[in-house]
């Protein structure tokens, strides 16, 4: 997961510059939180493509949470805003029920977002925690469609089922869901048509191929995933919308985060339709799609080192660094720094500071104070000790 995480930060690059550049500079070159900064602020989130309704619920939370703390300063919001916007878009549990009982998967979205690739993709994610995955090749309307997805189910090392081209997508739905009753399939993934052009004709044939697992199947768990491009910004909430009209919407995978500056859109999309992100890809091979975690995704975009699993007696301070602590050295790292505390061999507790030995114990004026009473030979009295904190 730590090469994922580092893929989805370098994906979200061009996001980051995008968006989080703006966002410093209202929090950082704002005098006081009034209604230009929240404006600004909303001004920045909106451009961004996190949408209308997910910025006013981002900022209305975050008013909320400025007045119930008493903050003062701009720049004590930032961690607010994240915190918002992890809020927007968090999964629940039960979004993935499908890894746990038998189930059929639809997969729909417009040709060209990574459809058929996402189908081999999560064909390998499944068979990797056990299920037994059987896949459908219902476009038959795009030329070498089955061919492509037969490629990708070689690679992900699963069985198709498929059609001549040009087919009724429903005959290979029925064959498909016999065969996968038959075979005992724990899931079965359906690659469909992306004419969203042709709305009705594309309502028909969704409605009949569920006729047909309704009457054959009637006990799997259904899913309907779209799968939506995300260097397409606005105009894959508008397709997402379209879809919903025609099928209801359990999830989505969004594809093709590597390189856009359009990342935003996932917020919008999850906050805006209430179908959350189920998973995300930042690349080509069968591996470059994860589930999507919430936390993982905001401290991508806004740079924030991944923190979710510190080793044994490790803390993590507010910005990701991890500090350790221990009873005999005390080794923090700060800002990247390496800062330990040591004990000199008359048990003074001392810090190394960029390569520096300073008494932790001691000010500069208890030290200056300290060479004063050597030199008059006057007796030291004994000095409470101060932790320095950084």
């Amino acid at each position: 997961m730590a090469g994922f995480f580092g893929r989805l930060k370098e994906g979200l690059t061009k996001t980051r510059n995008n968006i989080v550049a703006g966002i410093d500079a209202v929090f950082y070159g704002a005098s006081e939180i009034d209604d230009d900064f929240y404006e600004e602020l909303e001004e920045i989130l909106i451009m961004g493509d996190i949408g209308v309704n997910a910025t006013n619920d981002i900022i209305e939370r975050m008013k909320e949470e400025v007045k119930k703390r008493h903050l003062r300063h701009p720049s004590e919001c930032k961690e607010l805003l994240v915190e918002s916007i992890k809020e927007q878009m968090r999964v629940e549990e039960t979004a993935y029920d499908f890894e746990k009982k038998q189930s059929v998967i639809f997969i729909i979205g417009v040709n060209g977002v990574g459809k058929t690739t996402s189908v081999g993709k999560l064909a390998s994610i499944l068979k990797g925690q056990g299920r037994k995955v059987l896949i459908a090749a219902a476009d038959t309307f795009r030329a070498a469609a089955g061919d492509q997805l037969a490629e990708w189910a070689h690679r992900a090392g699963v069985d198709m089922i498929g059609g001549a081209e040009g087919a009724d997508p429903a005959s290979v739905i029925y064959d498909a869901v016999n065969a996968a009753k038959a075979r005992k399939a724990d899931v079965l993934i359906c690659d469909t048509a992306g004419r969203l052009h042709n709305k009705k004709n594309l309502m028909e044939e969704l409605k009949k191929m569920n006729r047909i697992i309704d009457r054959e199947f009637p006990d799997a768990h259904r899913e309907n995933l779209i799968v939506l491009d995300g260097t397409t910004g606005q105009n894959a909430l508008s397709q997402a919308r379209e879809f919903g009209e025609v099928a209801n919407l359990t999830g989505i995978i969004l594809t093709k985060m590597d390189g856009t500056a359009k990342g935003g859109i996932a917020v919008a999309i999850q906050s805006e339709l209430n179908v959350p992100v189920k998973y995300i890809g930042v690349g080509e091979t069968i591996e470059d799609l994860q589930k999507f975690h919430a936390d993982e995704f905001v401290n991508a975009l806004f740079d924030i080192e991944n923190a979710e699993t510190p080793e044994t007696g490790q803390t993590v301070n507010p910005n990701g660094n991890v500090i350790n602590e221990n009873t005999e050295n005390d080794t923090r790292v700060t800002n990247g720094t390496v800062e330990k505390a040591v004990q000199d061999i008359a048990g003074n507790d001392m810090i190394v500071v960029n390569d520096k030995l300073e008494d932790a114990g001691m000010t500069e004026t208890a030290v200056a104070d300290d060479a004063k009473n050597n030199e008059t030979g006057t007796e030291e009295k004994p000095k409470k000790k101060k932790w320095l904190f950084w």
